[in-house]
């Protein structure tokens, strides 16, 4: 059976009162909420806090638009984004990735802040971020900071979160005439992917005025695709084009090769993948499904 070390256990009844908490217990405290990665991390003792404070009580469970943003809090449940109206509204990418990410069980107590600051490399919503171009806002007892999504990621399971914040909320701006679309490939239902691409296409008069593409899985730096997308900026949405997007997407990889599969087949993935969620975006923003 699989034990934790010792670790005492304090339960956050406010953001202030967590920061307060993390200021007076120093770097060896940890944030809770979910917990679906922290405590098997703790039970394998991959990972080892000798505080956690639970946030489960906190105000920051909500999907909503704000200053021509979504803004989408970070204790927010898998399953409140996958069936949140106001997210499917602007970006199909959204219930695309949360219906794939793990199982029911999963995405009812997990939360979006949770899944960005894991920082996993197959991290799915960390893609999505990404490629919309989100902003991770941050609280500490200095004020509030915001960080791009693309810089958030550091690294594996490396994030910008210094000690002492916490991620509050996730703003992704709307955007006109714009369409998006997620594939995955993965081993079994709810696994982590062995690739995964995520898109938004706006278009403007014909042309593809703005882009973005997002990869995880596959070993791209802050999970994006910056010369595809800049490949694609200004052109027409032609399947010429995609396919020559697809191909720098692939090019930017660097997967390794592991029991999910060899790198050349998830390279190829990369490419595959891109090419139909662009596809798919780009319809939808033409108006189609």
């Amino acid at each position: 059976m699989q034990i934790p070390p010792p670790f005492e256990y304090e339960r956050a009844t406010s953001i202030d009162h967590a920061i307060a908490l993390l200021d007076r217990l120093g770097p060896e405290a940890r944030l809770v909420a979910g917990g679906h990665s922290l405590l098997p991390m703790m039970k394998l003792r991959l990972a080892r806090p000798e505080h956690l404070i639970d946030i489960n009580d906190l105000d920051m469970a909500y999907v909503r638009v704000e200053g021509g943003e979504i803004r989408i809090g970070a204790m927010t449940r898998h399953r409140e984004l996958l069936e949140s109206a106001v997210a499917a509204e602007h970006y199909a990418i959204f219930g695309e990735a949360e219906r794939v990410i793990a199982d029911p069980i999963v995405r009812n107590r997990g939360t979006v802040g949770g899944s960005l600051c894991q920082a996993d490399p197959s991290e799915d919503l960390s893609a999505v971020m990404s490629a919309l171009g989100a902003t991770v806002v941050l609280r500490s007892k200095n004020g509030e900071r915001t960080v791009a999504a693309r810089e958030f990621h550091l690294g594996p399971y490396e994030t910008a979160v210094q000690p002492g914040e916490i991620v509050t909320e996730i703003r992704v701006p709307i955007r006109n005439r714009t369409g998006s679309a997620y594939q995955k490939v993965e081993r079994r239902a709810g696994d982590w992917a062995i690739a995964a691409s995520g898109v938004f296409v706006s278009l403007d008069a014909g042309t593809i005025s703005d882009c973005g593409i997002g990869l995880t899985a596959v070993g791209v730096e802050h999970f994006c695709a910056p010369a595809a997308e800049d490949a694609l900026r200004g052109q027409a949405p032609t399947e010429a084009n995609i396919v020559a997007a697809a191909q720098l997407a692939a090019d930017a990889s660097n997967p390794s090769s592991d029991q999910r599969g060899p790198a050349d087949y998830k390279r190829h993935l990369a490419n595959e993948l891109t090419a139909r969620a662009l596809r798919r975006a780009i319809a939808r923003a033409q108006g189609g499904s």
